[in-house]
């Protein structure tokens, strides 16, 4: 009698993903390869920046109507205060239009969110002069989290 052993292939393992370990969810794949073994500390270090030349401080939002609103934002930049607004259909493109208007253009090429128990995590890769960079941020509110994401891209890309 002939005998015949089938081998599975290993199922993916992330135990080398930090967002996996942590959370129980998977990063964007391309992100994914990039914090491959990294710990938890080391990938929030190179993926959301707390500190950079642009800082975000108020954020409004007023209505306008037909799908429009006018953002305004306290932004810091450099060792300056200043204050910005842009009529926007969403508050993504509000804040891409008002750093643009500073001097830190990006445009934001993938953009992915999922919940987890520490809130809303954002994951945004950017691209500025042909330089790409997946930045992150998470927080209890989905619309702050993609703006820290946004600023932590703009960081990244600006140094």
């Amino acid at each position: 009698m002939r005998t015949s052993h089938a081998f599975a292939a290993p199922s993916p393992s992330f135990s080398d993903d930090p967002f996996f370990h942590r959370f129980g969810a998977r990063l964007p794949r391309d992100l994914r390869a990039q914090a491959h073994g990294l710990s938890w500390s080391e990938f929030t270090a190179r993926f959301a920046p707390t500190g950079g030349p642009v800082r975000l401080g108020a954020w409004t939002a007023a209505t306008l109507g037909a799908g429009r609103s006018t953002y305004t934002a306290t932004l810091g930049i450099g060792d300056r205060i200043t204050s910005a607004s842009a009529a926007a259909t969403g508050p993504i493109a509000a804040l891409t239009a008002m750093l643009y208007d500073a001097g830190f253009q990006l445009e934001i090429l993938s953009f992915h969110q999922q919940s987890t128990p520490a809130g809303t995590a954002t994951f945004v890769l950017c691209e500025h002069d042909g330089q790409r960079r997946w930045a992150t941020a998470i927080d209890a509110d989905g619309i702050a989290s993609s703006l820290s994401a946004i600023i932590a891209g703009a960081n990244l890309l600006h140094r």
